[in-house]
Order: C-alpha cells, then sequence, then structure tokens
C-alpha cells in the first residue's frame, strides 16, 4: 500500500511543480515585451507592479498556506487548481493596468506559491527517509517545463495572441488537474507517511512550531542564502528582453538557452536528492549559491550569445539545489509536525524575494544602469550570504529530545 501511495504521491507533487510554471517568473516573463506593448508601460512600470503585487500574494500566502495543516491535501489541491484556473482567465482578458496587478497577484498566488507549496509540502511530510530523492523527483515536473515550454510559447506567440494563450492555460488546468490530483491523494491522510524505520529516529527531533522558528537566528541565516537564487533568477527572466538587447542576443538564443538550464536543474535535481539521503541538506547547504555566483559574474563580464548558455546554465545547477534544499532543509531542522505553517512562511519569503527581484531589476534599469551594473550588484549580496552561511554552518542542526 505505501510503495505505490508513496509513487502517487511523488508524480502528484511533479505534476503540481510543471503547472507551478504558469505562475513563475521565467513563464510569465516571457509575455513581457506583448504585454508591455499592449498596456503601453516601461519596464519599470512592469517590474513596479510584477513586484507589488507577488508582494501581495507572499503575504496573503503566509495564511493561506498554513491551511494545508488542517485540510486533506485533496481538497486543499482542489481549492489551489480552481484559483489556478481562474487566474489564467482572468489573466486573459487584461486590458487596464489595474487587472494587470490583480491578474499578476492570482498568478503568483495560485500558481508560483500554492502550487509549489502543495507539492512540497505533501512531499516533504510524507517522505522522511528518502525526502531528498523525492523531492528531487517532484521539482523535476518543474524542470520538465522550463525545458518544454519557453520554446514553445515564443513558437506560439508567433501564431496566437498572448491573451488566447492563457485561455487555453486556463482550460488545461481545469481539465487535467482535478482528475490527476482525485486518482492520486484522494486518500492520503495528514498523518500518512513513508513506511520507513528512519522514522522512529526521526520522531526524536523536536517539531518546531512556526512561532519557534521565527525566533531562531539560524532561519534567517539559511533564509538569506535561500531568497538569492529567487531574487536574481526572477531579475534575469523577467527582464530577459532588456538583457537580450543590451548583450545582442536572439530572442531564440535565449529560449533556447533555458534548455541547458532544464537540462542542468535535472542532472543537479537527480544528484541532489541522492547527496541529501546520504549527507543531509544542512551539509550540502553551503554549495547551493556558488553556481549562481559564477553566473551572475557571467552576466557582468561576457557579452558573447554562447554566455547566454553559461549563464542559465548555472543558474540551472545552483536552481536544482534549490528547489530540493529549500524543502528539505526546513523538514530536516524543524521536523514536520507544523511543516505546513513554516513552508508557507518560507514559500512567502521566497515569492517576496521574487518581487524585491523584479522591482530592484526594474527600477535599475529605467534609472540607467546597465545589466552589467545590476549583476555586479547581484554578486556582492550572494557572496555577503555565503560568507555568513560559512561563519554559521556548524550551528546549523536539528535539536533532538
Amino acid at each position: 500500500m505505501f510503495k505505490n501511495l508513496s509513487l502517487k504521491v511523488i508524480l502528484f507533487g511533479f505534476i503540481f511543480t510543471f503547472f507551478s510554471s504558469f505562475g513563475q517568473s521565467y513563464f510569465i516573463g516571457i509575455f513581457n515585451s506583448s504585454i508591455r506593448a499592449d498596456l503601453s508601460i516601461t519596464h519599470g512600470q512592469f517590474g513596479t507592479i510584477y513586484a507589488s503585487a507577488t508582494l501581495l500574494s507572499s503575504l496573503i500566502l503566509i495564511w493561506v498556506g498554513k491551511k494545508i495543516d488542517d485540510m486533506e491535501v485533496f481538497k486543499f489541491s482542489m481549492f489551489v487548481i480552481i484559483l489556478l484556473s481562474f487566474a489564467s482567465y482572468f489573466f486573459s482578458t487584461i486590458k487596464i493596468i489595474p487587472f494587470l496587478f490583480i491578474g499578476i497577484f492570482l498568478l503568483r498566488l495560485s500558481g508560483q506559491g500554492l502550487m509549489s507549496h502543495t507539492a512540497t509540502t505533501t512531499v516533504s511530510r510524507f517522505f522522511e527517509k528518502t525526502r531528498g530523492k523525492a523531492l528531487s523527483i517532484t521539482w523535476l515536473g518543474l524542470s520538465t517545463a522550463e525545458f518544454i515550454l519557453p520554446v514553445l510559447i515564443v513558437f506560439l506567440l508567433t501564431i496566437i495572441s498572448w491573451r488566447e494563450i492563457w485561455f487555453a492555460i486556463s482550460l488545461l488546468v481545469l481539465f487535467i488537474l482535478p482528475i490527476t490530483s482525485f486518482l492520486l491523494i484522494k486518500k492520503l491522510k495528514l498523518d500518512s507517511r513513508e513506511d520507513s524505520k528512519e522514522n522512529i529516529i526521526n520522531n526524536n527531533i523536536k517539531q518546531w512550531t512556526r512561532y519557534e522558528v521565527i525566533k531562531d537566528f539560524r532561519f534567517y541565516i539559511i533564509a538569506l542564502n535561500m531568497l538569492g537564487m529567487p531574487s536574481v533568477a526572477t531579475g534575469v527572466f523577467v527582464y530577459q528582453s532588456f538583457i537580450i538587447s543590451s548583450k545582442n542576443w536572439g530572442p531564440f538564443v535565449f529560449a533556447q538557452s533555458f534548455m541547458v538550464y532544464s537540462v542542468l536543474s535535472v542532472i543537479t535535481l537527480s544528484i541532489s536528492g541522492y547527496l541529501i539521503d546520504k549527507f543531509t541538506s544542512r551539509k550540502l547547504l553551503i554549495y547551493m549559491n556558488i553556481p549562481l555566483l559564477l553566473a551572475v559574474m557571467v552576466l557582468n563580464l561576457f557579452d558573447n550569445p554562447l554566455s547566454s548558455f553559461i549563464l542559465l546554465g548555472l543558474i540551472g545547477i545552483s536552481n536544482g539545489f534549490a528547489n530540493v534544499l529549500g524543502s528539505s532543509t526546513w523538514a530536516e531542522i524543524y521536523g514536520v509536525k507544523y511543516i505546513g505553517g513554516i513552508k508557507a512562511i518560507t514559500t512567502a519569503m521566497m515569492v517576496f524575494a521574487t518581487a524585491t527581484g523584479a522591482a530592484t531589476f526594474g527600477i535599475l534599469i529605467d534609472v540607467g544602469y546597465s545589466i552589467n551594473f545590476i549583476a555586479l550588484i547581484s554578486s556582492i549580496y550572494i557572496a555577503f550570504s555565503l560568507i555568513l552561511l560559512f561563519l554559521f554552518r556548524k550551528n546549523i542542526e536539528p535539536v533532538y529530545l
């Protein structure tokens, strides 16, 4: 029973992270130029709207995300599915700037926020001994989408309007996800766990409440590193059209670079899942943002089209680590009893980081700074957070009862 249920839980997580793409920055960023042209807004205006809507979604997510600790997963997932479908439909109807704010808010909350939160919380709670591998397979859903969707959408935009694409997405979500959720996790309970002797050991770990976590200084040191990836990557993805024009890269060069990003994300996901189960998340955390640091250095120093592939490839490596570590680390250190509430905060912080990344990039672009300067500022932040984590790395341990 549990073996079969384990496969179903992983498949559920895979599908939900795939569909979370419709609220992810890399996906929305593809439509940046089309939306700005339709609404006659600048990079900075788009970034400000994107950031403020994302910020609001992160605040709402703290409250809504905690409900997964109190509801059966199937009921919670149905709420998320309906919200994402409506958000996609609403986005297809946008014709004025205030509606752009509402549309982005709904997509960020339901897609990037709740879809990924539902997937990773469900998998993190259910699995113990093989949590790393399970999460790595779960996040393959997003990597698969990142491999397929950019080139597909760039092609579709040459034959149909961006509004028609979003209308089709709303129908796709509404028809596919309810059926798959019913088949996969209808019988999953809050206390369902992977059948493993490791559970006996993990029951001796202190189960931290959300209130206790936010008073723990280690939480903020880890979070500072966790937020580097979403903030920088969001800036790169949302303003890909600005980077393309600044570096004289063709639109298909950047879209094709997403394939490298996706492939390396998948490889890193597969490796990191194995390494986490063998060495623990807390020992691997220090290596997570090193490729990201190298990526922004490439963005700063090089203009050759080949550097587009290197840039996204390095971001993909950090992304592979970050996706798994961003879920497993919290469960490993703080336990799984209140993981929904804890991850509601961490997911909200991640969404908030994407907001600040979008706003910072947009404002700096409008003021007149080059992408090279923005990359330099990004590298300073990443280096600082890495140094801080290195200094306190020995404190990153669970508390045993």
